[in-house]
């Protein structure tokens, strides 16, 4: 494989696990809990409020958390607050089941002209990225609202809630929870590894001490160097007075003062990752991952030919670009891991010149794909999709041989990854597509594009064995004949490629074994147990009042007062 001159690849690394209404309705729930409980019980039950940073890939991740908090402490009250446009995303994912029937949401006051950004920007879905950082600033103004929000909380049920968890993007929470009396967890939506090394970098800037194109970075041993390809041009540039650097800086240091982290990871997956952070964060650190959904972590979990659309589109609250029908059918029609899937996530795409030589690789490997495609870089990503930013007649080559299948818009992701046929994923390494993605065994080819995602990679790469990267970014050049290479590789039956099926296998194996529930014979796995102490932890420090806490089986629905 060719690497671009700025960006060199690290090798494949061999490792080993240690065992392991309408619309426009305002979503403003009552704070009163169902009838048969009553209110009297009710008030010595607890509240948890949870808030999540304005981006699909982290409103996803704390709806999971809320599920998985709600299964764990039946008897706590949990809200979700957010943003207006946010909580109607929220809601557009959830179900009247029992995961979701528990779960309240709270609108929190905003409106985006106010701050310099387009009306109904609430989050990063439609902001082209020279309007993000401004994003960020504007959620400082949530911290009143959410002040607000914990007071009448506290006045409607006589004690503060048992903690505030919030998104690292929100250190500023850390101090409305203290100061009215309640405990602050920050919750990061990202992986150990990678999150420790994006708030590293960001609060230490350490590309700034050398003229070095490899360098070190706080928080990790020397072997760990990092290299300067595998930082966002936003951040390369930062010097401490830019707008990325006032935000990032301060938010996460102060998140680094709350009570403890969850992190939506394994123990088993990131042994080096979670013994990193909790040195550097010298806080309590709970591995309470993956935030999948339960169903996708069964022994067999394949797309059921009987699923509907509409349960598909319930997961991600997105329109799907191509039927579920043809997508199962185009999976169906190719061999047992053999079938290339390629996504970006939402809010990523290439360079046109990318593109072209993606597509080009792409066919000349002979190799069946699944591509959801949107329009390159320098064009409406949400646009309509242009037949010539692919080469002369690609898309009918493609289809017709049914090497090929083109997704606009949105695919349903998890179903595809759990399809027997999908052998690879070519992925941008979001952290939300990497856990959907190993939980499934399928191994990754990586081409990281902004935020912690080229140290998720690297960690795929040098401690898990179960990815390696094809570029980095946007600003990287790569050829037709690399992309082939790399695809070959990654979907033959021996060698590398056999290896890193191998290894993604063993993933998956870990995180199913993290989420067991336990039983008479049976040991409880890891993620459980953290999920467990995380809430014993926040209802033994709780020092909002004298009021009596229900006995918890965390397994059962049953709830007896004590």
């Amino acid at each position: 494989m060719k690497a671009s001159p700025q960006a060199p690849i690290k090798k494949f690394v061999p490792c080993t696990f240690p065992a392991y209404n309408d619309d426009d309705a305002k979503l403003s729930f009552s704070w009163n809990p169902p009838d048969s409980m009553g209110d009297s019980k009710s008030r010595s039950r607890g509240h948890i409020v949870m808030l999540p940073f304005m981006a699909h890939g982290h409103l996803i991740p704390f709806l999971a958390l809320a599920r998985r908090i709600r299964r764990h402490a039946p008897f706590a009250a949990v809200t979700l607050a957010a943003t207006p446009l946010n909580l109607r995303y929220l809601r557009s994912t959830m179900c009247p089941d029992d995961d979701d029937s528990g779960i309240r949401l709270r609108e929190l006051p905003f409106r985006s002209s106010d701050h310099g950004l387009p009306p109904d920007s609430e989050n990063t879905e439609n902001l082209p990225y020279s309007q993000i950082a401004t994003l960020f600033h504007s959620s400082l103004a949530l911290a009143a609202p959410v002040e607000r929000l914990i007071s009448d909380i506290t006045a409607e049920e006589g004690r503060p809630p048992l903690c505030v968890i919030a998104d690292v993007f929100f250190g500023w929470s850390v101090d409305v929870a203290r100061r009215l009396g309640t405990k602050s967890i920050a919750f990061t939506t990202g992986g150990a590894y990678g999150s420790l090394a994006y708030a590293s970098i960001w609060l230490n800037l350490p590309h700034r001490s050398t003229d070095a194109e490899e360098f070190s970075v706080p928080g990790f041993p020397e072997r760990c160097r990092f290299h300067r390809s595998q930082l966002h041009r936003y951040i390369r540039e930062a010097d401490g007075s830019d707008q990325w650097s006032k935000f990032f800086q301060i938010q996460i240091k102060l998140s680094l003062a709350a009570d403890g982290w969850l992190c939506n990871s394994v123990e088993e997956i990131e042994p080096l990752g979670f013994d990193l952070l909790r040195k550097h964060l010298k806080l309590p650190v709970w591995a309470i991952g993956p935030l999948v959904p339960p169903h996708m972590l069964q022994k067999s979990s394949p797309v059921s030919p009987n699923s509907t659309l509409k349960s598909l589109q319930k997961h991600a609250g997105k329109a799907l670009g191509l039927s579920i029908e043809k997508c199962l059918d185009f999976l169906n029609s190719h061999g047992q891991n053999s079938v290339l899937y390629i996504s970006f996530g939402s809010q990523n795409t290439m360079s046109p010149s990318q593109m072209m030589q993606l597509a080009i690789g792409l066919e000349s490997s002979g190799k069946p794909f699944l591509w959801v495609i949107r329009p390159p870089l320098g064009f409406d990503i949400k646009g309509e999709f242009r037949p010539e930013w692919l080469p002369p007649g690609f898309e009918d080559r493609v289809t017709g041989s049914k090497q090929g299948l083109l997704v606009r818009n949105w695919a349903p992701q998890l179903d595809i990854l759990s399809h027997g046929s999908t052998g690879a994923f070519l992925s941008h390494c979001g952290w939300n597509s990497t856990m959907e993605s190993l939980s499934q065994g399928v191994p990754i080819v990586g081409w990281p594009m902004a935020a912690e995602q080229a140290y998720n990679a690297k960690m795929m790469v040098d401690e898990m064995g179960v990815c390696v990267e094809l570029t980095r970014g946007v600003e990287s050049r790569i050829e037709a004949e690399a992309v082939k290479q790399v695809i070959e590789m990654v979907t033959e039956e021996e060698g590398k490629g056999r290896e890193m099926k191998k290894r993604a296998h063993a993933v998956m194996e870990q995180m199913r074994e993290a989420v067991k529930e336990g039983c008479e014979d049976g040991e409880q796995g890891s993620s459980v147990k953290a999920m467990d102490e995380f809430v014993r932890t926040i209802l033994g420090d709780s020092t909002n009042g004298a009021l009596s806490f229900p006995q918890v089986n965390f397994h059962s629905k049953s709830v007896v007062q004590l």
